[in-house]
């Protein structure tokens, strides 16, 4: 069986694994999200990385600014008329444009113009030969258009344009998707306490985050140590993490930079990112399956054989292998997503202020876990990612899983008292 290797960003993040209790809450700060440099990287996305990109043409000199100003727009979500304009021209000259081009756009286009290229997406629909951003484009028209017809022509597309589609996994996950996610949604989870108890046959630290279907609402994280019992506080109280599953693009999960699939994480430890818009509070380095090599999957020996689905389902209970949600993780891993981590933020919340999500922020598919900074000094004011990985690290080790699991389809975030009486019926 043919494994994925990690990548290279995720190498280097695994060999500067840290030792979480070496550091001091005190001693994170970054001076990135001071009030001047949040001022600074604003006025540098909306004038320059944006506004500016919008008056040039598109050629093979402009083009990464094109780019990158789609980017800027998905993480961001930025809609004025500039933003606009950069859009408007790739579409415009959409087949001239390079690969990484066209996923940022139609990225982009998903994550804040949901109605605006209905037209030029079916053109694309029609024409493109990638496998993605074929996917990409169907999911951009089936969020509008879910009739028979549109499936119908999705499908017959997909036989006339690829010849092998039954072997691509992206393609055979978008199939999937379009013909089961809105029955999937109203399907009842099963019994959260089997769940809990079934840890105990594990023997593995998990982290449990707890989702809604719809993603713009945040969720709760708990930890469950290797022993059965849950970290609490030294009152009693059950400690719960504020989190959020949710994309900036809020694309499905099979998806490049889609929301966070449902499903299991190896986590393999802890470490400090250098990326600016993560911050510096130490994160929860995770894999999905096929990123890497079973055995560190699973973290003991396995036979190398072609479907280690079963094996995957061996991490739930029995009641539980049936729910194919939960396979989420497994086949967007199958479809070459990777470096999926839960960790902090210091991008300014007030981008979002008028978010449902707010003041959490979305990402590009990890976990976020609530973080708020003083915009004076650069230090920590509230840190549930800090919080998050000292109560996994309370208890001997910093390896386990995480269970990444949609409860319902309540429009609203997941509520400790909601967590707290289904730890009560474990």
């Amino acid at each position: 069986m043919k494994l994925i290797v990690l990548p290279p960003a995720v190498v280097l993040l695994l060999n500067t694994l840290l030792c979480h209790a070496q550091m001091r809450r005190e001693d994170v700060r970054t001076d990135f999200v001071t009030y001047s440099k949040r001022k600074l990287l604003e006025k540098d996305i909306r004038e320059n990385i944006i506004g500016k990109t919008a008056t040039f043409p598109v050629d093979s000199v402009t083009e990464y600014r094109f780019e990158s100003a789609c980017r800027a727009i998905t993480q961001f979500m930025i809609t004025d008329e500039r933003s606009k304009i950069v859009c408007d021209k790739l579409f415009a000259g959409y087949t001239t444009l390079e690969y990484d081009t066209r996923q940022a756009l139609l990225e982009a286009a998903y994550a804040v113009y949901p109605a605006d290229y209905i037209n030029a997406v079916y053109d694309i629909l029609l024409t493109e030969t990638d496998p993605k951003l074929f996917a990409m484009a169907a999911v951009y028209l089936y969020r509008t258009d879910s009739s028979t017809a549109l499936l119908n022509k999705v499908k017959n597309r997909i036989t006339i344009q690829f010849a092998s589609a039954d072997s691509i996994p992206v393609l055979v996950e978008l199939k999937k998707y379009l013909a089961g996610y809105r029955q999937q949604v109203q399907q009842p989870t099963p019994p959260l306490s089997a769940l809990f108890r079934y840890q105990q046959d594990l023997k593995q630290k998990v982290i449990y985050s707890f989702q809604r279907w719809n993603r713009d609402y945040p969720g709760m994280a708990i930890v469950q140590n290797a022993d059965g019992s849950f970290v609490r506080h030294p009152d009693g109280r059950l400690m719960v993490f504020e989190q959020l599953a949710r994309s900036a693009s809020d694309l499905p999960y099979f998806l490049t930079d889609g929301s966070t699939p449902q499903g299991v994480y190896r986590i393999q430890g802890t470490a400090v990112s250098n990326n600016k818009l993560i911050g510096p509070t130490p994160n929860l380095q995770m894999l999905l399956p096929f990123e890497s090599y079973w055995a560190s999957f699973f973290y003991m020996p396995v036979d190398s054989v072609v479907d280690m689905l079963n094996p995957y389902l061996q991490l739930f209970p029995a009641t539980w292998r049936m729910y194919t949600p939960v396979r989420e993780a497994y086949y967007a891993g199958k479809a070459a997503r990777t470096a999926i981590i839960t960790h902090g933020t210091t991008i300014d919340p007030e981008y979002f202020n008028d978010k449902p999500w707010y003041p959490l922020t979305p990402t590009m598919g990890c976990l976020c876990t609530k973080e708020l900074w003083n915009i004076t000094n650069g230090n920590l004011l509230i840190s549930e990612q800090w919080n998050l990985v000292s109560a996994f690290t309370s208890s001997p080790g910093n390896k386990g899983y995480l269970y990444v699991i949609n409860v319902d389809n309540q429009q609203k975030p997941v509520t400790r008292q909601e967590v707290e009486e289904w730890v009560k019926k474990k």
